[in-house]
């Protein structure tokens, strides 16, 4: 029997087995073979002392939202387990798709998955543990993640405006940049092209005025030069022009409801002690802030140095030796997404508006490093500058470089 027993509840993902909750006991190659997963019903309330009888239990999971984390929620483990000694491992659901094909036999059901997963996690070092974050970084983090889906959906729609308006009126398509509010608020009332020739310059200039459209004037004269442009009508333009009415509509009210999850993230965010500083970097705003405490969980106890920080946002590069061939790197398979977003993206505004970032950034770009790459390099050195301020609570000071006089 193994010295650690580890203990598997979870639903849906790469090892959940179509989202039958599963749980592993006793977790030896012997007890696998025989069986013993076993599809199990909420654990009473007298099973709760038994996660607290003095043996040493690890958890392993495969997903850390939707139904496993509510699963969590309601066994109290997070705070019931840390609490005890007992630790809960976060196993990448790609990890064990491909640790499962080096176990015998070809099928998936929900015990041969379990085993995969308790296995990893008896055998492995490398996995992270899931702590109990902070109540801010909880409420950043679905913050942060209903905004990057509503900025999805606009993508999206904004794409299939685009696609109808270019089928029917190109000119208009080319003109137009249908992500600011001046062009949506044309295209709910005008999409055709005699229709806009029938208004003429004056008429729409004094519809986008009572819409309080910015250069409403200019906008006005350029709809009307793309329909002189085109005089053809295609076939059915009543009804793309009812879906281009429709599709503007669409993208005006996710846009409304971006900027109002950008104000209750910038509200929950200010709450937060480590606003102050992290703000004070060049290049990170309310948004960017928020998402870099909501992937960090609150705070850096999670990271032993600035290296483990960058690794986990992937700004570090991995090194691919083999043999006699050494110093090769190459870029990180697994990392954080949105936190190399928020420190590449950062790095990249910083360069206009930091001095000692345009500096680091000029001085990359004479070595020869192409842009991506001297942004990459300003990101991965911003990593141990948030980091310091994070340790020793400061506050970023922009300090003009210091030039040496001829």
């Amino acid at each position: 029997m193994a010295s650690r027993q580890a203990r598997r509840r979870a639903g849906g993902g790469a090892g959940a087995g179509g989202g039958v909750p599963v749980m592993v006991d006793d977790v030896t190659r012997e007890a696998s073979a025989a069986g013993c997963s076993r599809r199990c019903s909420p654990p009473p309330r007298a099973s709760k002392p038994t996660l607290a009888d003095g043996r040493r239990v690890t958890w392993a999971i495969d997903m850390t939202g939707g139904e496993p984390a509510l699963l969590l929620a309601l066994l109290a483990l997070l705070a019931l387990l840390v609490s005890h000694g007992q630790e809960v491992l976060y196993i990448p659901g790609r990890l064990v798709n491909r640790a499962s094909d080096g176990y015998r036999g070809e099928g998936k059901t929900n015990a041969r998955d379990a085993y995969v997963i308790v296995d990893q996690a008896r055998m492995r070092r490398d996995l992270r543990s899931i702590c109990p974050g902070d109540e801010a970084a909880l409420e950043l983090r679905l913050l942060t993640g209903r905004r990057a889906d509503l900025v999805e959906d606009r993508t999206r729609v904004v794409n299939r405006l685009r696609g109808t308006l270019l089928s029917m009126f190109p000119a208009l398509e080319r003109a137009l940049d249908v992500t600011n509010t001046g062009p949506l608020e044309l295209l709910t009332g005008y999409q055709t092209p005699a229709a806009i020739r029938r208004a003429g310059t004056a008429r729409l200039t004094k519809w986008l005025a009572n819409r309080k459209v910015r250069n409403a004037s200019s906008l006005a004269e350029t709809e009307v030069e793309a329909a002189e442009r085109q005089h053809t009508a295609v076939p059915g333009e009543r009804t793309i022009a009812k879906l281009v009415h429709t599709l503007a509509k669409e993208v005006m009210a996710l846009s409304e409801q971006i900027s109002e999850m950008d104000k209750l993230i910038e509200g929950r965010f200010r709450e937060h002690e480590l606003a102050d500083i992290v703000l004070s970097v060049p290049g990170i705003g309310a948004v960017l802030g928020a998402e870099f405490l909501a992937a960090i969980g609150g705070s850096l106890d999670e990271f032993d140095s600035p290296d483990a920080l960058a690794a986990f946002a992937g700004v570090a590069p991995a090194p691919r030796d083999s043999g006699k061939v050494s110093g090769n790197l190459h870029r990180p398979v697994t990392y954080h997404r949105r936190l190399q977003r928020v420190f590449y993206t950062s790095a990249l505004v910083s360069v206009r508006c930091d001095p000692n970032s345009r500096k680091f950034y000029d001085r990359k770009r004479a070595e020869g490093k192409k842009h991506v790459q001297a942004v990459l390099a300003l990101a991965r050195r911003r990593v141990n500058v948030l980091w310091a301020l994070i340790r020793d609570r400061w506050c970023y000071e922009i300090t003009p470089p210091v030039t040496t006089a001829a």
